[in-house]
Formats: C-alpha cells, structure tokens, sequence
C-alpha cells in the first residue's frame, strides 16, 4: 500500500454535501488544519448538472476534494426512490470527478458505503468483495451508484494518474442526521421513534424487522478524522474500509438507544417489513495498518447524538 505524504495546509478544500452530515462533520475537521474551505450551495450549483458543475470547478479551482455529496437514506428511501438513487448518484460522482481532473484538482476522496459489498460476502468485509456477487436487493441502485464512482476514481489514477482515492464508511450517525419518519437511517429513525414515545408515554415501540440483522455503527466525526488522516497520509486504488470493526445486533442497539432517551416501555418487531442484508461489518485491518482506530464509543457517540437531535428540534425548521 502506498503512503505519501500530502500537505493540506494552505491548500484550497472543497467539501461537497458540506450541509449533510457526512460534509458538515469533514467541514468541522477541516477547521483546524490551515485550509481554505470552499463550497457551494445546491441553490447556486446543482452538482447533478454538468455545465454548472464544470463552471463552478473552473472558477474555483480547488486543489482538494472531499466527495461526500450523494442522494441517501435509509432502506426505505432506497427501495422506493430506485431511479433517483441510481441517476443523482451517478450523475454527481461523474461530474465532479471529471472537473476535478480537468482544472487539475491535486487530490480527491470519493466517499463509497458499505452497501456496495455483495449481500451474502463474508464477514467480515473485506475491500477484495466488491463486485464478487449480487447485491442486496433493496438498495441495488445506490450501490452501483457507488461502485461507478470508484470505479471511475481507479480508471483516472490509472490512465491519467490522477491521485484519486476511495474510502468506504459503515453505517453513520451523529450530528447533521436525517430524522425523516419514513427515509431515515436506522439510529435517526430510532432516536426519534424512542424520544416521540418517551414524550407521549407509548407504552411499547415498534422496531422495522426481526432484530437479528447485525450492524456496525461509525461516529460521524471519526470518520471525518479518517478521511483527514487518509487524505494526508494515503495514495492507492485500492479501497478502505472505515468502520470500528466491532458490531451490534438491531434489537441490541435499540435497547441501547432506548436506554439513552430515558425510554422505559416495551419494545416489539415488526417482521413484515425487510431486514435487509444480515450482516454487515467492516474488516479495519488496512485502516489500522494506515495508523487509525475509531476514538468513540457507541454509548458516546448515541449520547451526543442524541442530544444533537434534542437540538434540532429546538431550531426553527427550513
């Protein structure tokens, strides 16, 4: 694996989806290494959009990427939104990817996700599993989505000798989550769904599922301290993982998650609605090789987060 040194201090830093959650965690990172931050808003720029795109690149010229814009969202979202997830996915990672070898960007990350791995590969997730078989039904589209966009970052490393890198995060929560009811992630919908219950005094909530799939959860702001690490410290095609390497079933996590909201009901599963791929942890040995291990602990991370979402609740809504 290659390791190359790459300064960030002074160097122009463009952060797409710097208003997501994955974004605003890279843009509160980027704060204390000496960068001159750009972005730019979906009213000025919609990155789906080529000429925009393009014109946008050529004025600002950023020396650094953080690829982190994407159309996401939770098993629902994917299932039913099929033809956004594929083409706004597609569409963003082509544009920018592009401009960003055209006006010379030094560097760029391009930010995958766990889903791109076959539904029945072994565990845990090796980064040598992609495109070895098929992928989980539901949320098909975003993952092809996803692998285009690193296949596209090797293909230009390789004939053009972009340094273009791909990192790939289990699942996210923390600060900046969408608690949409129906297209959330799992610990948004779940912090919600608890918090409603403890304020109506529900005397049971309803968990999507059986409860037996397994899960790994990553801090958002870890993973934003990866990429920084990564960004300054790697130059490879080749993928990494980021995750914790540790994971947790749904119906442990729930417990966790009720007993951080101060729920004191029941809790029942909802079997009729998809459980989705029954496995899913990162094997974290080329990010440990790379010198980075994960510094928040569930029960931390859930706590904050939790209290980022009474915040947002407090905040007047858009």
């Amino acid at each position: 694996m290659a390791s190359t040194p790459f300064e960030l201090r002074g160097k122009t830093v463009y952060v797409a989806g710097h208003r997501g959650m994955v974004g605003s965690a890279l843009v509160r990172r980027l704060a204390g290494e000496g960068v001159r931050l750009v972005t730019v808003g979906r009213d000025e720029v919609d990155l789906r959009n080529q000429a925009q795109v393009f014109d946008w690149f050529a004025k600002a010229r950023p020396q650094v990427v953080f690829l982190a814009a994407a159309k996401v969202g939770g098993i629902v979202a994917n299932d039913t939104l099929r033809a956004e997830f594929i083409y706004d996915n597609i569409a963003i990672a082509a544009n920018i990817i592009h401009a960003a070898h055209i006006n010379g960007t030094e560097k760029l990350m391009f930010l995958g996700s766990s889903c791109i791995y076959p539904k029945l590969a072994p565990q845990p997730l090796r980064e040598d599993s992609v495109l070895t078989g098929p992928l989980e039904p539901t949320n098909e589209p975003y993952a092809i989505a996803k692998i285009a966009g690193i296949k596209m970052a090797e293909a230009y490393r390789s004939q053009y000798g972009s340094d273009f890198i791909s990192v790939m995060p289990t699942n996210l929560y923390g600060p900046g989550d969408n608690y949409h009811p129906e297209y959330s992630h799992v610990v948004a919908a779940l912090i919600r769904r608890f918090h409603e219950a403890k304020v109506s005094g529900a005397k049971s909530v309803v968990v999507w599922g059986t409860g037996t799939p397994r899960r790994e959860f990553l801090y958002v702001d870890d993973m934003a301290d990866a990429c920084v690490h990564l960004m300054k410290t790697y130059s490879s095609a080749e993928l990494v993982n980021m995750g914790t390497g540790e994971d947790i079933t749904i119906a442990e996590f729930a417990r966790v998650v009720a007993e951080t909201v101060g729920y004191r009901g029941g809790i029942t599963f909802d079997t009729s609605r998809p459980d989705g791929t029954p496995r899913k942890l990162l094997d974290v040995s080329r990010l440990a090789k790379l010198g980075w291990h994960a510094k928040t602990s569930l029960g931390d991370g859930i706590r904050r987060a939790y209290d980022a979402y009474l915040l947002s609740q407090e905040m007047p809504q858009d």
